[in-house]
């Protein structure tokens, strides 16, 4: 009688300790599963908060579009301006996914030169817009007060973003030669509603090892 009663005894405690065992399993996958929030205080807080590890399920095969140029890119910038100035510059590309993976932002970065002491940096973000079926961006520029939106997807082999400049004149921005380590970037304006293109920004990028 006692063996038996030690016995029910010893499956209670047992089935008690599974079960605060699958509570503890429940709340660690919750946990997990939620978006990071932060408690600091400190600087890099909300950057951190930002960043996310990868695409949101929702976008599918869509993510492939901007997923692909995740990570860090030196770059070759060249522009184009009026009178026949060109500027050659270095610089860097950061792409990353924020926002619970729902889109994707970039840093763009050009080095100071011998005629400009400071770099230039401007951010961009894209999101895919299910309604549309294309993919819509903002580029800022802060130093030159520049906010320009743009949206399309890919073509091909390409992708190509069309926009209005804030003087009112067709923008057309293309990646293309697109491969695992590098791509190649240009930005046209066309003075005449998209019957002929004048190239502004003609940008080759590498990807970062090591």
């Amino acid at each position: 009688m006692r063996d038996a009663i030690r016995t029910e005894a010893l499956q209670i405690r047992i089935a008690s300790l599974m079960f605060v065992l699958g509570l503890c399993t429940v709340a660690v996958t919750q946990t997990a599963t939620q978006p990071k929030t932060s408690s600091s205080s400190a600087p890099g807080a909300m950057i951190n908060v930002l960043a996310s590890g990868g695409p949101h399920p929702s976008l599918g095969e869509e993510a492939q579009t901007f997923d692909r140029f995740v990570g860090t890119w030196d770059g070759e910038f060249t522009s184009y301006r009026k009178g026949g100035a060109v500027y050659h510059r270095k610089g860097e590309l950061h792409f990353g996914w924020v926002l619970d993976g729902r889109a994707v932002q970039d840093l763009w970065i050009a080095y100071p030169t011998a005629a400009r002491k400071e770099r230039e940096i401007g951010t961009t973000i894209r999101f895919f817009d299910a309604s549309l079926k294309q993919w819509r961006i903002v580029f800022i520029l802060p130093e030159f007060n520049y906010v320009v939106t743009l949206q399309g997807g890919r073509k091909g082999d390409r992708i190509v973003l069309r926009g209005v400049d804030p003087d009112g004149l067709s923008l057309r921005w293309t990646f293309s030669e697109i491969t695992h380590d590098t791509f190649h970037w240009q930005g046209e304006k066309s003075h005449d509603g998209g019957k002929t293109w004048m190239l502004e920004e003609d940008h080759h990028m590498k990807r970062r090892t090591g």
